[in-house]
This record gives structure tokens, sequence and C-alpha cells, in this order.
């Protein structure tokens, strides 16, 4: 296998990048100077070194713990749980949340052989032990999975007598109701609120 089939078989291992989009990165890389390529590699080489799970919520971070966690101003008796540590920047950008988080590192799917115990749910669980907590917030996504996944965090704190909520889905804002499918709008009914 030459270089050029090597790059392009890892850089396919990447989300959302097949085999067609791989090879166009590859030849844009060999077109840049040779120090560019070195410094795109070496930034690679530093992020594997560098970047681990948050000791205390499973966020990625350079330090002991991540930057929310360490702010004082985040109310650490309130936990979003999600599945992805890229999950928070998405929660991040609305500015509305100033609780904690919890990263999962996943959802279940046995088809993929992700069971409870790849998940940090025992981490989770601990934490809310510890005491503390008022509200845990399960923000996995509004899948099969996630779905499946939100309902074993509620059943493995239960016994921590917490509130457990799960974030409200429906129609999107700019969404048009003529495309929206049978559920999302059964999900949309099931959350509405009263205008105030």
């Amino acid at each position: 296998m030459s270089a050029i089939d090597d790059l392009v078989t890892e850089l396919s291992r990447l989300p959302t990048i097949g085999r067609k989009s791989a090879l166009r990165l590859t030849y844009h890389l060999l077109k840049q100077p040779a120090e560019q390529s070195k410094r795109l590699a070496e930034v690679l080489a530093t992020l594997v070194e560098r970047v681990h799970p948050c000791e205390r919520c499973y966020n990625l971070t350079e330090g002991t713990v991540c930057g929310v966690c360490a702010d004082p101003r985040r109310d650490p008796a309130l936990i979003c749980v999600v599945e992805e540590a890229s999950d928070i920047a998405a929660i991040e950008r609305t500015g509305e949340f100033r609780g904690t988080y919890h990263v999962l590192g996943g959802r279940l799917s046995p088809l993929d052989g992700v069971g409870p115990e790849q998940l940090t749910v025992e981490a989770l669980v601990r934490r809310v032990a510890a005491g503390g907590v008022r509200e845990v917030i399960v923000a996995t996504n509004p899948k099969l999975e996630g779905d499946a996944t939100a309902l074993y965090v509620q059943e493995q704190l239960a016994p921590a007598r917490v509130t457990v909520s799960r974030i409200a889905r429906g129609v999107p804002v700019g969404g048009d109701l003529e495309y929206a499918d049978g559920v999302t709008i059964a999900q949309a009914f099931a959350a509405r609120r009263a205008m105030t």
C-alpha cells in the first residue's frame, strides 16, 4: 500500500468522510507546503497526548478537571447528561444552561456491542450519591438507543431520589409542520407549555 492509500484509508475512518472526500483531502494536503502538513501531524500528535477525560464529568480537557467543572459560577446541583463531549458544545452555544455535565461516552447499543459497562453511568450514580445534586437532566439523542439510555440512567438513579428529567422534543424553530414526521409533532404536543 502506498503512503497516499494509507492516508486515504485513515481519513475515511473519520465520521462523514467517505473515500472520495478522503482522497480530496489527501491531494489537498500534498499541494500544501510540507511545513503545513508537518504542523498538522504535530497538532494531531499533541492532541492525542494532552487531551483526556475530565476526572469529574468525562468532558474532554487538558487539565485534571474541565473548564465547566472548574468554573465556580456553574451550579453543581444541576447535571446535564450527554452522550458525547461534542454534545456539550451544542448546549453551551445556547448560553441557557448554567449547570455542569456528565458525559456517558456513548449510548446503549447492544448491536454495536455497547452495554452499560462501556458507559460512565456508574460514575454518574456515585457522583449523585455523594450528595448536593437536585436534578439530573438527560439530554441523550432522540433515537431508540438514546431513549433506552435515558431510561437506563433514570432507573440507575432511582435509589438516589433525585429529580431526573429529559429534554423536550418537538418541531424545530423555522420548521414547517407539513414536513415534520408524526412522532415529532406528537412530542411537540406532549411538551407544550402555556403561553405567558
